[in-house]
């Protein structure tokens, strides 16, 4: 007889498995407005910077890796003023998590301030935490 349930003395908590603490929100929080800076400014190394190479964002228009997001940048900034609210973190592990907010917007250029949910995974790469991953879901207009 095969006994279904693994030895439980393999499965350790993650806690004793890493005593690294789990980020706190306003650190995630504060990282992804260093990305949301970088919109406004216009400034592509700080944004490569905050994304791993292996970055995947979903967007409306498609998908795109760090060098589509970052050559976004190639003529002018592509955010005149954004607010972030409404923030959500949900712990992974002590290595990732997955931010999720609204974000308020306006374009340079643009008369009409434009809506956003998105979600961000974080994970923390050779002690040093990265945007992996963002999703964008455009809200409509109320």
């Amino acid at each position: 007889m095969v006994d279904a349930i693994p030895d439980r003395a393999q499965f350790r908590l993650m806690q004793d498995i890493d005593n690294k603490p789990a980020p706190t929100l306003d650190h995630i929080l504060s990282l992804e407005k260093q990305v949301w800076a970088a919109l406004v400014e216009g400034n592509a190394e700080a944004d490569r910077a905050l994304l791993s190479p292996d970055f995947l964002g979903v967007y409306p228009t498609g998908f795109a890796n760090r060098d589509d997001h970052v050559g976004q940048f190639a003529d002018a900034p592509t955010m005149a003023r954004y607010e972030l609210s409404d923030t959500r973190l949900r712990v992974l592990s002590t290595d990732a998590v997955l931010l999720s907010y609204r974000a308020d917007y306006q374009r340079p250029n643009a008369t009409e301030r434009e809506a956003m949910l998105i979600s961000s995974l974080w994970e923390r790469r050779h002690d040093v935490w990265i945007n992996s991953f963002s999703q964008d879901t455009p809200l409509e207009r109320a």
